[in-house]
């Protein structure tokens, strides 16, 4: 099959040709870990896990590599292992890192296993792979691409003039004429940027050429996908917020370290997500993270299917709405296919996969199949249904791992009760127990309809059968 994928650097949809196709590679940048992923955060993780779905369908599981960074050097970690070493925990900051680290990452692979989102093939920690960054520093230095000043090593931009900032379509005189940058006096240019900075002796650090210091933000990733992906590799994507500097600067630094110059072949960015039309932000009251999500019932498919909804390089609105339309449609589709085993995947959802990760197209041409089983229940339609199944699955949906939220409940059986109970009300004018029964059924997000005829249950927006208990 044919993918198309939009390239940002160039600015246009092109043919994925990967170097090797027995050897795909795609690098996708992770999280900071000093706290939970918020809901923009969780985006990029469902957009390129579908790409690896779908190059991992493409050109088989064993020939797909993808990496995804986890950023443990950070000032923000620092600050909260000082705030518990000033709390009064006794031992070291590097373990007090350590541990936060590795809390943070526990519940980030938590968050994103409830999105239905895979592992990575390799997730590198930036600490495991210092003496990479600064062999790659050294080489930068030793080719006139950077600098040592106080303490610092910077890279030299305008060494790379001719060719910086084409990602982000801005000249250097121009970004210098609108950036924020640290205007320092030992840099030789307001747009060169930091490959090493010192580090005091209540800061973490690691012995250099430089002396004890730790590495900038932007050589992590550079020095993380050329040991686990070579110099050269086919896919680098991330969120559009790391276009500049951050995508920006390891082109510099890793073409200018390099003896290929070839880096990424295809750069891909998501856009930026809302929260009811507007961005997300606490000062809003309307930032929250996925756990929150989580934690209030709303199930991570249901996450995973309103992301899905927006194609990834437009904004995404996140809303209740949203939220509500995409659980009742994820019931009625898991009760369509309750006794099918996914069979080959529907070409037209893999056309529109492969034009750019159509992911908007794709769902509505699950909507299509979904309607033509349901609408012929007389007809055998097993056949049918194994092919819808199997497409949802590719986009990650309606698998087994995801289903607990849609527990089955026999609201026959339900409705029964509630009718013996109903009757008796009736009789004895006594409507407490009817109206006990009734309340608990719309906690636990049950539809109650009631008529002459009798009483109509069904699971509802926000249905969780762990709230029924005993009443099962």
């Amino acid at each position: 099959m044919t993918i198309s994928l939009y390239d940002t650097k160039q600015r246009k949809k092109r043919p994925f040709t990967p170097l090797d196709s027995q050897n795909v590679r795609m690098y996708v940048c992770g999280p900071t870990v000093y706290d939970r992923a918020h809901l923009g955060n969780a985006r990029p993780v469902v957009v390129f896990d579908v790409l690896y779905r779908l190059l991992r369908h493409t050109y088989g599981a064993d020939h797909v590599t993808y990496v995804r960074n986890f950023t443990d050097v950070d000032d923000r970690i620092n600050e909260t292992a000082l705030n518990r070493k000033q709390a009064g925990d006794a031992r070291s900051l590097e373990a007090l890192i350590a541990e936060r680290s590795d809390e943070t990452i526990g519940w980030y692979h938590a968050d994103m296993d409830a999105l239905g989102a895979l592992r990575p093939d390799h997730e590198p920690r930036a600490t495991g792979y210092i003496a990479q960054m600064t062999a790659m520093i050294e080489v930068l230095i030793a080719r006139g691409h950077a600098y040592a000043a106080e303490g610092h090593v910077l890279f030299a931009v305008d060494s790379w003039r001719e060719h910086y900032g084409q990602l982000s379509g801005r000249s250097v005189d121009d970004m210098i004429a609108g950036a924020r940058v640290e205007v320092a006096p030992y840099k030789q240019n307001p747009m060169d940027f930091v490959l090493w900075k010192p580090s005091t002796d209540d800061l973490p650090g690691w012995d250099s050429p430089w002396g004890r210091g730790r590495p900038g933000w932007h050589i992590e990733c550079s020095a993380m996908s050329h040991e686990l992906l070579g110099e050269t590799f086919d896919i680098h994507a991330g969120g559009l917020d790391l276009q500049f500097p951050h995508h920006e600067n390891e082109i510099a630094q890793s073409c200018c370290a390099s003896d290929t110059a070839g880096f990424a072949q295809y750069w891909l960015h998501n856009e930026m997500l809302q929260v009811e039309g507007k961005k997300m932000s606490k000062s809003l009251g309307n930032f929250f993270t996925v756990r929150d999500l989580l934690d209030q019932g709303v199930p991570g498919e249901v996450i995973r299917f309103v992301f899905l909804q927006t194609h990834y390089r437009k904004p995404m609105d996140w809303t209740d709405k949203k939220r509500q339309e995409a659980e009742a449609t994820l019931r009625q589709w898991r009760a369509l296919v309750s006794d099918a085993e996914p069979m080959g995947v529907d070409e037209e959802v893999i056309a529109l996969l492969g034009d750019d990760l159509n992911t908007a197209a794709a769902l509505a041409r699950l909507h299509v199949l979904a309607k033509d089983i349901a609408t012929n229940p007389q007809n055998d339609f097993s056949q049918e249904k194994g092919v819808f199944l199997a497409s949802a699955q590719l986009l990650g949906l309606l698998s087994d791992a995801l289903g607990g939220w849609n527990r089955t409940v026999d609201f026959a059986a339900l409705e029964a009760r509630f009718q013996d109970i109903r009757n008796v009300a009736m009789q004895t004018k006594n409507f407490a127990a009817l109206d006990a029964l009734k309340a608990a059924l719309v906690d636990a997000g049950v539809e109650v309809k009631m008529s002459k005829d009798g009483v109509a249950l069904a699971a509802g927006v926000g249905f969780d059968a762990s709230k029924l208990g005993d009443l099962q």
